[in-house]
């Protein structure tokens, strides 16, 4: 069978999979529909955590990134995989011993506050709609290929499906959708890798085939650096990034995690705090397969690519080469009318033309890698459907949390509270289905590759939740003033960075993103500066805190109550 009729049949089988599950799973009460009931065994939770967290980012983009950037690239591994960490311990066995639905509804009873509720449904909204755009980019990207749909359709196809299991199954349908969801991922990212690096060095343990040694004796790396180098850039094992902003990205990355709303809300679909930390143990295990690969991933296809492609005639491509032009996502321009495919990093050509003839959108590479490998049909299918499975989990996870935030903290909490349990499902519902219509626009139109755009709602999600979150449960004396100043002025400040140096709002629009780099503030991308805009945050709650009444007695003995172990009463004697 052709790799059309595989993908046809792959992603059928698994569509109807997940639909099945939501139909079967489908929410009857805002209970189910928020926090699937609260009775979520911790091994379910697990998967459907790491399913939930493993978005397109991880799964398309974070092995593109990194076999362009090389050494650079780890940031995402080290961010992502250490916030995850940073999540498990410091904040969800506390945030599900203080039992809320959503992070705006932990924040509006901590802080005593509709106003500081709303800040956070609004904060909410930004960085979910900013992390979904991104999810459905990648969808797109899997269906404009691998089904031969333009993006827009492919975007328009995936909106359908995961609006119908996240409106009619809530968090119930999306939890056992999600398990289902990890089991093809996890399958589709290993199975190529396998392959391949068995293909290239022997070995069939992807993460130790990367530092094995190809046919000629020579190590991966070492071939790879050579190749690299030969072509211009620089040794793929050595950075270029500034210190300062490896650091901030990596920290962004990380602090964006802990206040991610989607994967926080998951810790509260499980039955008691100690099933919360166990299931953040399970996913923590179930990320760091994938995680620990994409290195691997990465370092295979870049070398095949270059290798496959550099200084070929372009009339010998392989098939995979043609397809991929054919999505606009792999561009040749034959400058020097040679008929060769030029892909250097150089700046000038000896004979004077710009070097550099093939432009190459770094969210293939995970996709194409089992094409440039020659791997069977169905494997190449199986990485389409592993791909659709990691976007649709993290969009549908998103999804929730901008409808709860919509009808349980805005109308249920804020200005309707006297709507019944079925209303509020209703409008739930109707948040959602709007949601996703506005994540398809995002998806159609997005403001860069995949993980770029992910990287942005982190940002936002450290500047805005994160010192709020911390404070309110290590802190007793944090109040509403503090909390809601910090997270007005963080968010406004990245709000205001991005849209300068990411979309060069203030100086002449995208064209001059570029030329604005030698302006950024301390040397921070845009990616980075959500960790400056977190200890903005941080300054400003503190500062204000300071000069503003404390919180209600009852509020600072909640504090102290969550943050006591359960039975360390009976324990000590008391």
């Amino acid at each position: 069978m052709t790799v059309q009729t595989w993908t046809y049949l792959l992603v059928g089988i698994t569509f109807a999979l997940y639909i099945g599950i939501a139909i079967w799973s489908r929410a009857g009460s805002t209970k189910e529909f928020y926090v699937a009931g609260g009775g979520v065994s911790p091994w379910a939770n697990g998967m459907a955590t790491a399913a939930d967290w493993m978005s397109a980012a991880s799964f398309i983009s974070m092995a593109g990134i990194i076999s362009f950037g090389g050494y650079d690239g780890s940031v995402y591994l080290m961010g992502w995989t250490g916030g995850y960490v940073l999540l498990a311990l410091l904040l969800a066995p506390y945030l599900r011993k203080f039992g809320k639905f959503t992070v705006p509804d932990f924040i509006g009873d901590r802080y005593y506050s509709k106003t500081a509720r709303v800040v956070a449904v609004c904060c909410a909204l930004l960085v979910s709609f900013t992390y979904v755009a991104g999810q459905m980019r990648g969808v797109g990207l899997v269906f404009s290929r691998f089904l031969e749909v333009d993006i827009n359709t492919g975007v328009i196809i995936g909106m359908i499906i995961v609006l119908f299991y996240a409106v009619l199954g809530g968090m119930k349908g999306i939890t056992y959708t999600q398990v289902a969801q990890y089991c093809v991922l996890i399958f589709a990212f290993m199975v190529p890798a396998i392959f391949i690096s068995i293909q290239m060095t022997g070995n069939p343990i992807p993460q130790l085939g990367m530092g094995s040694s190809v046919e000629d004796g020579t190590y991966l790396l070492d071939k790879l650096n050579g190749l690299s180098q030969d072509l211009g850039f620089a040794e793929y094992t050595s950075g270029s990034k500034s210190k300062i902003d490896v650091f901030m990205i990596t920290l962004a990355l990380m602090v964006g995690t802990a206040g991610l709303p989607h994967v926080i809300v998951r810790f509260f679909t499980v039955k008691r705090v100690r099933d919360a930390r166990k299931s953040a143990g399970i996913a923590l295990l179930l990320i760091a397969i994938l995680y620990t690969t994409a290195p691997a991933v990465a370092v295979f296809a870049r070398t095949n690519m270059i290798t496959t492609v550099s200084n070929q005639p372009y009339s010998e491509m392989p098939e995979w080469f043609t397809k991929w032009e054919t999505t606009g996502l792999i561009t040749f321009e034959d400058k020097n009318g040679d008929g060769k495919v030029q892909y250097t990093a150089f700046a000038k050509a000896e004979n004077g033309h710009p070097a550099n003839e093939l432009t190459v959108d770094r969210d293939i590479m995970v996709l194409a890698n089992p094409e440039i490998a020659n791997l069977p049909a169905w494997v190449i299918a199986l990485v389409a459907a592993g791909g659709l499975a990691a976007a649709l989990s993290t969009a549908a996870g998103l999804l929730l949390v901008i409808s709860s935030s919509v009808s349980h903290d805005l109308v249920k909490k804020t200005f309707k509270p006297d709507i019944t349990d079925k209303q509020e499902l209703w409008i739930a519902r109707i948040a959602a289905t709007v949601a996703v219509v506005i994540a398809g626009y995002f998806g159609i139109d997005p403001p860069g590759f995949v993980a770029a755009v992910v990287a942005l709602a982190f940002g936002l999600a450290a500047a805005s939740f994160f010192p709020a979150i911390v404070l309110g449960i290590f802190y007793k004396r944090m109040n509403k003033e503090g909390a809601v100043g910090g997270m007005i002025v963080g968010t406004l400040l990245m709000i205001f960075y991005i849209l300068k140096f990411k979309f060069g709002v203030f100086d002449g629009g995208k064209e001059a993103v570029a030329a604005l780099q030698s302006d950024w503030w301390f040397g921070i991308s845009p990616e980075g500066f959500g960790s400056v805009a977190m200890a903005v945050n941080f300054i400003v709650a503190l500062i204000v805190n300071r000069f503003t009444p404390p919180p209600p007695a009852e509020v600072q003995e909640i504090v102290e109550t969550i943050r006591i172990p359960s039975g360390a009463g009976e324990a000590s004697g008391h």
